[in-house]
């Protein structure tokens, strides 16, 4: 009796632990409205913008906005979604240019799109984006802020953000100040699981984020490579992959050809499965009277009929629009692999 009662403690023991370990690693996705399991069918832009203010950290003013005119201005633009059956958007303005969690909102309770946010600060352009408070304050202050936001919501809200958003200048080494915003995501990754999305461009400005990470013990897989359509070298795009990182070509809304040669060549290379593609699109800029919203329906009308010319198969496109996104966004922890060296 006693024994068969030991043996019925330790199932129960290894039940509950399983079903523990499940729920803390079960992946979200995170949007303005609440979290959802990850769905590697759904369709995603994983890099776009519907407000950006470039006026400056020092001067700008979210209050001096109206979220009427704004919307009556991009829900055009989201309408074209709707034939493409678009269900993530994801808002890549950061805090200081133009996040407004509150305005997010209402377009998707008005659209029923999905969209995300994001926690973080924007080092590039020499910091012109970065509150002054970012130069006395620590990493582990800095990532405090950020943590918080994620537990509690983004400003006064119960609005949380799906993933982190920084920028840095192409430099190796970086600026100090945005050596510590990658410090302060490496952080903020490891608390919350929060993938990290960073304004880089040409890969010489990625190799020393990727090192701090490494000392840091963050996985590069939970690093997105912003803006890589502007690195000349493929080469670079081999040793990116390699490492882990997510390499996203997010220039169509500006540029086509450019990013058919670059796609091509991941599909060439067997490195398909770690490309995204968007379209830096929309921006809306209240510092302007008139109002020129980019679409962002490129990739549906010009880019996938032109790969599929050159046989791109819809499996190679879910790939790309679906299953890529689902996973470099979702929320979760993922460590260092100790087999693994930034050489």
């Amino acid at each position: 009796m006693i024994m068969q009662l030991k043996y019925l403690v330790l199932f129960f023991i290894i039940v509950l632990g399983y079903g523990c370990s499940l729920n803390t690693q079960q992946a979200l996705i995170q949007d303005v409205k609440g979290t959802h399991p990850v769905d590697t069918n759904q369709i995603w832009l994983t890099h776009e913008h519907i407000l950006v203010d470039f006026i400056g950290a020092d001067s700008i003013q979210p209050n001096s906005w109206n979220h009427d005119a704004i919307i009556k201005e991009v829900i055009p633009s989201f309408n074209e979604l709707k034939e493409f059956n678009v269900d993530y958007f994801v808002d890549a303005t950061p805090n200081f240019l133009g996040r407004d969690v509150l305005l997010l909102e209402k377009i998707a309770n008005r659209t029923g799109i999905r969209i995300i946010t994001n926690t973080g600060l924007y080092g590039a352009r020499n910091n012109k984006y970065i509150p002054k408070y970012v130069q006395e304050i620590t990493a582990e202050n800095l990532a405090k802020k950020w943590i918080n936001e994620y537990l509690n919501g983004i400003d006064n809200t119960s609005i949380k953000p799906g993933f982190i958003k920084i920028g840095i200048d192409n430099t190796n080494p970086l600026d100090t100040i945005q050596q510590k915003l990658v410090k302060a995501a490496a952080m903020t990754h490891l608390k919350t699981g929060l993938a990290i999305a960073s304004h880089t461009g040409k890969a010489k400005g990625l190799w020393p984020q990727l090192k701090i990470l490494e000392e840091m013990g963050v996985s590069p897989e939970s690093f997105i490579w912003v803006h890589a359509q502007e690195e000349n070298n493929n080469d670079n795009y081999l040793k990116a992959f390699k490492i882990g990182c997510w390499i996203s070509l997010d220039g169509l809304g500006w540029d086509l050809e450019k990013h058919i040669d670059k796609i091509l060549f991941a599909k060439r290379n067997g490195i398909l499965d770690r490309i995204l593609i968007s379209h830096d699109s929309g921006w809306y800029d209240p510092q302007k009277e008139k109002q020129t919203i980019r679409p962002y329906t490129n990739i549906f009308k010009k880019l996938y009929p032109a790969l599929k010319s050159q046989g791109f198969t819809d499996d190679e496109f879910k790939l790309l629009m679906s299953v890529n996104p689902s996973k470099a966004f979702s929320i979760k922890v993922r460590n260092y692999p100790l087999d693994k060296k930034l050489k």
